[in-house]
């Protein structure tokens, strides 16, 4: 792979770096601009959950080559509750009398 972009979604493994044994999905912020060893980056962005929610930000450092790209997390739709209808009252229509 070649240098990430802001914005792409990476799966991140222990082919990018050995303290990634168990794989994160990972959001890109920006490669820093930090002195490395050749072959080598630093990127700053969030730690997916399996939703797709931020759960942590972070700076990791990995070798491009070892990223992979991941599709997007499907969203998944809470299933909760049907509101039961409003047991309001309708409004009262009063009629006017006339003082005449």
């Amino acid at each position: 792979m070649t240098t990430p972009r802001a914005g792409e979604l990476l799966r991140v493994g222990r082919e990018a770096s050995v303290q990634f044994r168990q794989p994160i999905l990972f959001r890109v912020i920006r490669v820093l601009d930090r002195t490395t060893y050749d072959g080598w980056i630093w990127l700053e962005g969030y730690q997916l959950n399996g939703r797709g929610d931020a759960v942590d930000r972070r700076a990791i450092f990995v070798q491009p080559a070892g990223l992979r790209t991941a599709p997007a997390p499907v969203a998944v739709r809470r299933s909760g509750r049907k509101r039961a209808p409003s047991r309001r009252a309708a409004p009262t229509i009063r009629a006017v009398e006339s003082g005449a």
